[in-house]
């Protein structure tokens, strides 16, 4: 047994126990108190042959702070009876100890609580007494659960939880610890996307981190009702958590916080502040103890709160197909969704992988666990209106009503602006844009984005680019057409329209320099269309642009602006055939021809025929390739467009090369020539001109193919067209290579290479270095022929191009026939 504990003034009975009555008696203010634990404290020590304990060791095995356990012991704050009874028990008290201070601990609070008696006259405490701070009032500290319940079916979000987890362990310190501590942390994403759901979830976790309790307001930021809660009332909740009674809480509001922060200070205690409004709405309800956490949850970004406060913000997206195939499998089971995968799948694509929206759907498919999913999917994939389908029976669960009350909160102009993304294909979009289809100057529209993407109803995913996810998307659809006459929203569909094509066509121009314009009407009023300054910015901005042109064409087409969506296919046939892109462009082509033959702009046609004919002829459907090259002669020829027929003349020769019909290739190349040099057309007689001297190569008549040749480089250098230059050095390297001087060759391939990567021309690119790859090898650079082989099929196989099992043949060794190149076409 321990040694006996007899306080200063104190002796054994006759049974061996301290008289602990005398001691309860002399400790009657929390200084006496206080002197009792350090007693312990130092018999503690002394009973163990060791140094005092301290503070910091208290603090690792209490999880308290160091500044709160001194000023227990300093006899400044009253500790909580929880704590008062861990301290005593880790100081070695005995039971019979034990039992004896906590009654003194009891006396004290009384004392303390009583009004003629709390009256603290000497040190901190009669300070801490006259601030209002925790030695001010001392009544039984209740330990609240406010906490809504955590939900069953949670899943995902593993990276926020790991970042919630890491700011967390932050918590819980003191500043003499000489560590930051963070107190506040702020969830923040879109409507429906899961954020109370992960901050309970989360809370519940760490709860036993927080023995003083956890607080919990729904501040209905955005709510049905439109009522938010206000600081006043959301401190008046806590202060009644916390069992202060009513005649003892202040009238004004900062009264009202301070006794609410004094409360909390030196407890570890978890608030979570749900659904946000703004920074001003959560300011009063913050904590000044770094023991305490402070969880917020917005649809805003609530920058205010990070700038000021130094709240860190934690973001949370969309889920991903796999955590939403959890969510699914979570509520309906493994085994229905293993069943229909390629159901699921649509469901989750349809959902937008929107965590409420799949919630919905799921209490759907539960409702009739006979039903196949896949009716479901059908349901979806007909419904007329995307967001009917995503109405759970209450406000809550409402996908539209829940998207509405962020909409709500817009200014006017900001509303606007999200109403017309209705009238935008997608996917993102840019500053410039935006600022077109609104038709307002540029210089408003980077204010109005950011207020959105504040609001979480679109994301800036790269820098200058904003999107929203379907769902949002039809609700912005939804909200034009309810609130924009027919014509407002037309103006705006052809303004981002009249946008994409007029820049495209001038970033198209840039990338082919020998190309006939289309002819273009003029942009509507309020289009700015982007300065598309050369080669390099061109190719820049088709690769962030593409996927919205590709989007245009489909809906231009929908919408009835047939025009637009043939000259929008034009503009991407060079870019779209150097990245390798057929399935995409022969989409976008099919658009246009049904766009051209509905409007019957016989130009259109024409030009769709060819252009589909050439992506055709790449994914090797050459049967129907060479019905459309025929169609569009007819057609050319029709409208006497000479340039026109050179142009498919020369495609089609391209493709019969390949076919390796070379003489009927030459045939076409020829009258592509002579059409060209009629028209005095220099670009196009230098690129048929390359085309005649590939074909002679083909037949095995070199001189006069490098006589051609040479006349193409010729007028080439006059017309700045690096692309039809490295095509032409491609095809002197060919010729030399069939001459056997490789080293020649080798010189060509190079300057071609140089060129193809200029311009961005990958398929080329890698065509080319697999005829440099053979001539390394025909000299005896093996190793070097390999290296160039390797980088040719790291392409293709990117471009999932057939080509890339010729180049593995010819890594393996194996002998292969000779490449399947184009002339350049």
């Amino acid at each position: 047994m321990s040694e006996q504990w007899i306080p200063s003034g104190t002796h054994q009975t006759s049974h061996g126990l301290p008289e602990l009555a005398r001691a309860g008696t002399e400790a009657q203010t929390l200084p006496e108190l206080a002197g009792l634990l350090r007693q312990l404290r130092r018999r503690e020590a002394r009973q163990q042959g060791e140094t005092l304990l301290t503070y910091r060791q208290l603090a690792a095995k209490t999880g308290w702070s160091r500044g709160i356990i001194g000023e227990y012991f300093a006899g400044n704050i009253l500790p909580p009876p929880e704590r008062f009874d861990a301290l005593i028990r880790l100081l070695g008290a005995t039971p019979a100890e034990q039992g004896v201070l906590a009654t003194a601990r009891d006396r004290v609070e009384e004392r303390r609580r009583s009004p003629n008696r709390d009256r603290p006259t000497t040190g901190r405490a009669a300070a801490r007494a006259r601030a209002g701070g925790p030695g001010a009032t001392f009544h039984r500290f209740p330990t609240p659960r406010q906490l809504p319940p955590a939900l069953p079916g949670f899943v995902g979000r593993a990276a926020q939880l790991a970042q919630l987890d890491d700011e967390c362990a932050r918590a819980g310190g003191s500043e003499d610890d000489g560590v930051a501590s963070v107190t506040v942390m702020t969830l923040s994403g879109t409507a429906g996307v899961g954020k109370t759901t992960l901050a309970v979830n989360f809370a519940h976790r760490v709860a036993d981190r927080f023995p003083d309790g956890q607080l919990y307001v729904d501040l209905r930021g955005f709510d049905a009702t439109g009522t938010v809660v206000t600081a006043v009332e959301a401190v008046r909740g806590f202060l009644e958590a916390l069992e202060v009674p009513p005649e003892r809480i202040p009238t004004h509001l900062p009264a009202q916080v301070g006794l609410y922060r004094s409360l909390l200070a030196g407890r570890r205690m978890l608030v979570l502040l749900d659904n946000a409004r703004d920074a001003d709405q959560i300011r009063p309800l913050l904590v000044g103890s770094p023991t305490c956490l402070v969880l917020v949850t917005s649809r805003n970004r609530l920058a205010g709160l990070i700038a000021a406060e130094g709240a860190r913000p934690i973001g949370v997206d969309l889920l991903s197909a796999a955590e939403a195939w959890q969510l699914l499998a979570r509520r309906l089971g493994t085994d229905r969704l293993a069943a229909e995968p390629q159901a699921v799948d649509e469901i989750i694509e349809r959902c937008a992988r929107l965590p409420l929206a799949l919630a919905v759907l799921a209490a759907r498919a539960a409702e009739k666990p006979t039903f196949p999913l896949a009716t479901l999917a059908a349901e979806l994939r007909a419904a007329p209106r995307p967001l009917d389908s995503f109405d759970g029976g209450d406000t809550g669960t409402d996908v539209q009503a829940v998207f509405s009350w962020s909409y709500r909160s817009l200014t006017p102009a900001a509303a606007r602006l999200f109403r017309l993304f209705g009238c935008h294909p997608g996917p993102d979009i840019g500053f410039a844009a935006a600022a077109s289809l609104a038709g307002l100057p540029r210089a408003q529209v980077p204010r109005l984005l950011a207020e959105l993407a504040h609001a979480h109803l679109v994301t800036e995913h790269a820098p200058g680019r904003f999107g929203a996810h379907d769902l949002l998307r039809a609700y912005a659809a939804e909200q034009v057409e309810r609130l924009e006459p027919e014509g407002a929203r037309r103006a705006a569909i052809r303004r981002g329209l009249d946008h994409y094509l007029h820049t495209a066509h001038a970033a198209a121009l840039l990338l082919q320099p020998g190309r006939d314009p289309v002819t273009l009407t003029a942009a509507a009023p309020g289009v700015l269309p982007e300065e598309i300054a050369d080669l390099n910015q061109a190719l820049a901005w088709f690769s962030v642009e593409y996927p919205v042109l590709l989007a245009a064409v489909a809906h231009a087409r929908r919408v009835g602006f047939d025009c637009h969506a043939w000259q929008l296919a034009w503009t991407l046939v060079d870019f779209l055939q150097r990245r390798g892109r057929w399935p995409d462009l022969a989409v976008a082509q099919r658009n246009a021809l049904a766009g051209a033959q509905r409007a019957g702009d016989r130009q259109g046609q024409a030009n769709a025929h060819r252009d589909l004919a050439r992506v055709l002829s790449r994914l090797g459907r050459v049967n129907e390739a060479a019905r459309n090259y025929r169609q569009a002669l007819v057609i050319f020829a029709e409208l006497a467009d000479h340039t026109g027929q050179a142009r498919t003349h020369r495609a089609f020769g391209a493709m019969l090369d390949g076919l390796g019909r070379h003489a009927e290739s030459l045939e076409q190349s020829e009258r592509a020539l002579a059409l060209y040099r009629a028209a005095g057309h220099v670009a196009g007689e230098a690129s048929a001109r390359n085309a005649v001297g590939w074909a002679y190569a083909q037949l095995g008549r070199y001189e006069p193919a490098l006589g051609h040749c040479r006349e193409a480089l010729a007028l080439l250098r006059t017309t700045g067209d690096r692309h039809g230059e490295a095509n032409t050095w491609d095809s002197l390297g060919f010729i030399h290579a069939r001459l056997a001087d490789h080293r020649a060759a080798i010189r060509c391939f190079q300057r071609a290479l140089g060129l193809y990567r200029r311009v961005s021309d990958r398929y080329d690119e890698a065509d080319t270095l697999s005829r440099l790859g053979e001539s390394r090898r025909a000299v005896g650079d093996v190793a070097g022929a390999a290296r160039t082989w390797r980088r040719a099929l790291v392409i293709l196989d990117d471009l999932g191009h057939p080509d890339a099992e010729r180049v593995r043949e010819l890594l393996a060794g194996e002998p292969a026939g000779d490449a399947g190149h184009t002339g350049g076409g």
